[in-house]
């Protein structure tokens, strides 16, 4: 029996211990649009919170499951869960739904027909973004736009020299201010999510990058580096955790030499400055405006 899983459901939902796991945000995982039409038996979705991610991620389970295979779907109520039903029934199905531990929970089984699923798909899945000019897709951060944080980074960013390391890269943005200095010698783009992997594959042709898809707190660091960029996350699974940035601090801190340079934007309301002071020798703020801090980092 082939059995689908999609991120991380509470254990409160009994999510199956063989399964398959295809989430992007979990590095290895097997890739969702990659499974066969019809070839699982059963499937279960911790549906993401983004309207154009969620039709796209159940448009490909549904499409992967057998005829009388079954779609177990959860979400939190205030993340996507109340509009489970409604999305689910778009696609011509019929839903059994329950409230569970502050979630919706929709299970389908799967008709001979489904409508909508190639809408579906091709509306969530990877696409030069309109007004970008670059690959993209839904889910990945600021997929459609150029994060005000990075653009504040990129304004101030002076020429970067030697080897370095984009922690958190996105789909390539920060990547191309950087290799526009002739002095890099390598960029090192990480992020945990496989679609801003791909999509950074297409946006970043240049020879001296090379690009990981990694979670950064478990990348392995030697200090060798030269500098680090890093517009660093703050949520997980939509949640908000300063934790995570602050373990991007300490990351690109381990990740450099002595004398090395990270150039670190951040929300201002974000508890970044003690970490910074403990992890470099010398710290400043190179930019305080439009509700972000730049920080310049030397170790």
């Amino acid at each position: 029996m082939t059995t689908l899983l999609y991120g991380r459901p509470p254990a409160v939902f009994d999510p199956p211990g063989d399964a398959i796991q295809t989430s992007p945000l979990i590095p290895d995982s097997a890739a969702l649009e990659a499974q066969a039409p019809g070839s699982a038996d059963a499937a279960m979705i911790y549906a993401p919170p983004g309207v154009l991610e969620r039709r796209y991620v159940l448009a490909l389970a549904l499409r992967a499951l057998k005829v009388g295979g079954r779609l177990d779907v959860m979400a939190p109520k205030d993340r996507g869960g109340a509009r489970l039903g409604k999305e689910l029934k778009g696609f011509g199905l019929e839903v059994a739904e329950t409230a569970k531990a502050h979630h919706r929970r929709c299970v389908v089984i799967r008709p001979e027909t489904v409508a909508g699923l190639d809408e579906a798909i091709a509306a969530g899945g990877p696409q030069i973004a309109p007004g970008l000019e670059a690959w993209s897709q839904p889910g990945i951060f600021a997929w459609d736009r150029i994060d005000p944080g990075s653009a504040l980074l990129a304004r101030h960013l002076p020429p970067m020299k030697g080897e370095g390391v984009d922690l958190g890269c996105g789909y390539g943005a920060l990547a191309t201010v950087v290799l526009r200095s002739p002095a890099v010698t390598k960029l090192k783009l990480v992020d945990v999510d496989r679609r801003a992997i791909r999509a950074a594959r297409e946006n970043v042709k240049d020879e001296r990058a090379k690009v990981w898809w990694a979670d950064a707190r478990t990348l392995e660091a030697k200090g060798d580096k030269d500098f680090v960029v890093s517009n660093p996350p703050f949520h997980d699974g939509g949640a908000e955790d300063r934790r995570l940035g602050q373990a991007f601090v300490r990351k690109a801190a381990d990740l450099l030499k002595k004398g090395g340079v990270a150039w670190i934007v951040a929300n201002r309301h974000l508890p970044y400055e003690a970490e910074l002071d403990a992890a470099f020798k010398r710290v400043r703020v190179v930019a305080d405006e439009g509700g972000y801090k730049l920080f310049e980092a030397v170790k």
